[in-house]
């Protein structure tokens, strides 16, 4: 009978859903966010963890159960813009006060580890041996992922724009953004690559996923490291160091313009990965390859990810470019328009798959909170005012209807329907959608930096 009463209501979902068209908000989804407020607002004090053992500061974990004691790159940063909103909505200044010394613990804790050569795990456990987690090549594996300057600079914005309370790492903030550039930047194209395939966030993505070692310049990546370097020219600014600002703000004009130049594809409206594994340039070979060597230093991949929509959220996009990878990609429901959001692959692509995995997480066409969350700040900041809208409603919808089903999020869901694939209990980045709440309210929204 419960069975039968899901499929019904399935069924309503989606003939709602049919008769809406792109850019109109999903109607009753007021009736979700107060679900959703009423849920996250209790109990968002379980990020907090105190220190102890291997993390030396009090410390955000994004909160479900397999997170435990675990401090995690993007998740803390993610997870504390959600917590902002959540303080800035509900919070007196002793909870904002209180707050602020495991926002800050965060960043300190991943420093404290951080030495001459700028390599930072991208996990550190309370029993982590730290030793055992940093490779014996650095070289080898990938590392914290290039947003760390960025959760910095969030909590300078969010306490006036006062950075003292990191002047005594900062040089550590820098040793970290130049073992990006030393390590992960290749020179002919000036885009970042990563170094294998493992723990890069969106996990299995095609363009990355099972792909040679340092080949792909993934734009995921890219636009991850653009936003740090803007991270580091405010952070710097704001310590006064303006000479260090000066040469962060020439880095990232200089990756932007390499972005633009490479992964910019005018044929497809749309930005994508680019392969570096080719061969090197021979010219002693004049009979093949020195007739007429390659001029080109990378291959761009033209597969539907949705990480292309991250040159919006970055400020990458022309205003140009992001009229077309709205109109061609975001609205189209082919490919990535989907009923609860944006399908994380193309539903073209033949790798499409909704089948539930955990190691990888899968990133083959599931809706997860953060990509619908990013792509919708992308819409925001380019004037797709009535998108925006739509993409929201169907998160605030997607999450409300969780909540009032089994009490809990998830990891991510399917795209059609809205069921939930895996990992009930998942809090996380989907607390984002209060930042959406608010947008949709015209109440006073945290953003990311």
């Amino acid at each position: 009978m419960f069975k039968k009463k899901i499929e019904l209501l399935t069924c309503i979902l989606l003939l709602c859903f049919s008769a809406i068209s792109v850019g109109q908000p999903i109607k009753g989804y007021e009736k979700y966010s107060e679900i959703i407020k009423e849920k996250i607002y209790k109990d968002y004090k379980g990020m907090y963890r105190e220190a102890g053992e291997s993390l030396k500061f009090p410390f955000i974990t994004p909160g479900s159960a397999q997170y435990a004691d675990v401090l995690w790159d993007w998740d803390s940063w993610l997870s504390n813009i959600a917590l902002q909103q959540i303080l800035s909505d509900t919070g007196t200044p002793t909870d904002k006060k209180e707050a602020s010394v495991y926002e800050q613990g965060c960043i300190l804790n991943f420093l404290s580890y951080c030495d001459i050569d700028g390599w930072i795990p991208i996990m550190i456990g309370r029993k982590s041996d730290i030793g055992a987690l940093k490779p014996k090549n650095i070289y080898d594996e990938n590392m914290h992922k290039p947003c760390l300057a960025q959760h910095a600079a969030f909590l300078t914005k969010e306490n006036g724009g006062d950075a003292e309370w990191l002047r005594v790492k900062f040089a550590n903030m820098q040793y970290f953004v130049a073992g990006y550039k030393n390590r992960y930047r290749q020179a002919a194209t000036g885009l970042y690559f990563w170094q294998n395939d493992v723990m890069i966030g969106v996990d299995n993505d095609p363009c990355t996923f099972y792909r040679p070692d340092r080949s792909s310049a993934s734009i995921y990546l890219n636009c991850l490291m653009y936003k740090e370097l803007l991270a580091m020219v405010y952070l710097a600014d704001n310590l006064n160091f303006n000479e260090i600002a000066d040469q962060y703000k020439i880095d990232a004009a200089d990756l932007k313009a390499a972005i633009q130049k490479n992964c910019w594809d005018e044929r497809d409206g749309f930005f994508y990965s680019v392969d570096l594994n080719l061969k090197p340039v021979n010219t002693t070979n004049w009979a093949y390859h020195g007739g007429a060597p390659r001029h080109w230093d990378c291959l761009i991949q033209r597969i539907g990810v949705w990480s292309g929509f991250l040159a919006m959220w970055a400020d990458i996009a022309t205003p140009e470019q992001a009229k077309r990878m709205v109109g061609e990609h975001y609205k189209n429901s082919k490919t990535f328009n989907a009923p609860f959001g944006v399908r994380t692959l193309s539903r073209m692509e033949k790798m499409y798959d909704l089948k539930a995995s955990g190691n990888p997480s899968s990133w083959l066409g599931p809706i997860w909170g953060i990509s619908n969350y990013l792509t919708w700040r992308g819409l925001v900041k380019y004037g797709f005012t009535d998108e925006a809208k739509e993409l929201a409603s169907k998160n605030i919808v997607l999450f409300g209807r969780d909540f009032e089903r089994f009490g809990t999020l998830h990891e991510y869901y399917q795209p059609e329907n809205g069921e939930p694939i895996l990992n009930a209990g998942f809090q996380n980045w989907n607390y984002l959608v209060l930042n959406m709440t608010a947008w949709m309210e015209k109440k006073p929204v945290i953003e990311e930096f």
